[in-house]
């Protein structure tokens, strides 16, 4: 996909399928368009806290993309969720959240990735995040990827559980108006069966009305 790695390595431990081939908006066949990768992005002492999301933002349709199928969609849990979609896998369940905070709202793309990889431990203690700028139908995109204990809960604040075995695939996405940030994180086997389905998510997003 069009992911890297952080920690161990997802795809070397898991799959051997080739990255997100995402192509040129409007030119079949063509090869992606991409950027090099950009330095790893390691996040500061204290992640940064959660945004606030700008009044109004909620339900905006600046951005619209094609639901994979088999993904169920649910009322999101709150108001910086844009939507969540619970991602069934042999693994268990995964979920897959897009946040929109509102025009200028949510913060720059790495303070987002900061708050990833502040919720990952792995055993080397790395908690960097390399990553790769893409363009999808003429919108730049950072995505990341990584595996380890998912730290569960403390970004909302609650109680923190640790789940093993774990990973994330992740973009933020200029879109029209403000940052999208797409998160899915679950049990490692059920992220790795969903990669597909969550590269065509990516490849099918576009502007909206």
């Amino acid at each position: 996909m069009l992911m890297l790695v952080a920690g161990a390595s997802l795809l070397a431990a898991c799959d051997s399928r080739p990255k997100l081939d995402v192509k040129a908006a409007g030119t079949p066949g063509a090869a992606p368009q991409a950027a090099a990768p950009v330095a790893p992005v390691a996040p500061q002492a204290g992640a940064p806290p959660m945004p606030v999301v700008a009044p109004g933002g909620q339900g905006a349709s600046a951005l619209v993309w094609a639901v994979p199928q088999g993904w169920k969609a649910e009322p999101p849990a709150n108001e910086t969720r844009r939507a969540q979609y619970r991602v069934p896998g042999a693994g268990g369940e995964g979920e897959c959240v897009v946040f929109y905070f509102g025009p200028g709202q949510g913060g720059d793309p790495a303070s987002n990735v900061d708050r990833w990889a502040a919720q990952f431990e792995h055993p080397d203690g790395n908690k960097s995040m390399p990553a790769r700028v893409l363009t999808i139908n003429g919108m730049r995109v950072l995505a990341v990827e990584t595996t380890g204990t998912y730290l569960a809960g403390g970004m909302t604040g609650g109680a923190v559980e640790k789940k093993a075995g774990w990973s994330l695939l992740g973009a933020v996405v200029q879109g029209p108006d403000s940052n999208w940030f797409f998160k899915f994180t679950g049990p490692t086997k059920t992220v790795v069966a969903q990669r597909a389905a969550f590269e065509a998510m990516l490849k099918s997003l576009k502007p909206g009305a």
